[in-house]
């Protein structure tokens, strides 16, 4: 029997939680100054008791969340890649020297357009980061396409 790909999803690494179908793949920890994700072994659905568990903060400052990459209604995507994952790579320094575990790896978008070092950078990245480098605020904000 042939495995069928077809329906198969890419996963944004850095979606809202409030977007549906959205999973829970890692947890913030490490301090202020330095975040990082711990990753969940299992991602979880996003529900409302999985939320309130985040206040009085926002959940995006709590966990990271995936969903099904938005493709051409993100302001991230340039038609076929995502800009937000180049920017990531080429500009952030790497966070992890090994590759951190992940349950959503093989179907993110960011390993699958950038591979390992979008890993090695990913447990820095905080959806909702109000303490944020001038570098992380940089790389994070969308850029507009010429035309």
């Amino acid at each position: 029997m042939e495995h069928d790909n077809s329906n198969k999803t890419t996963l944004c690494p850095s979606s809202r939680p409030e977007l549906p179908g959205s999973v829970v793949f890692g947890v913030i920890s490490g301090t202020v100054d330095q975040p990082r994700v711990a990753y969940l072994k299992n991602p979880q659905p996003v529900t409302e008791e999985l939320i309130a568990l985040a206040e009085p903060v926002t959940p995006a400052e709590v966990f990271r969340t995936a969903s099904a990459c938005a493709t051409h209604q993100c302001q991230h995507f340039d038609g076929s890649n995502c800009r937000l994952a180049q920017r990531v790579v080429q500009q952030l320094p790497i966070a992890e020297t090994q590759l951190p575990p992940c349950a959503i790896r093989k179907d993110c978008r960011w390993f699958q357009q950038e591979g390992k070092a979008a890993c090695m950078r990913c447990p820095q990245i905080i959806t909702d980061n109000y303490n944020a480098s001038e570098l992380v605020r940089e790389v994070s904000m969308p850029t507009t396409l010429g035309g």
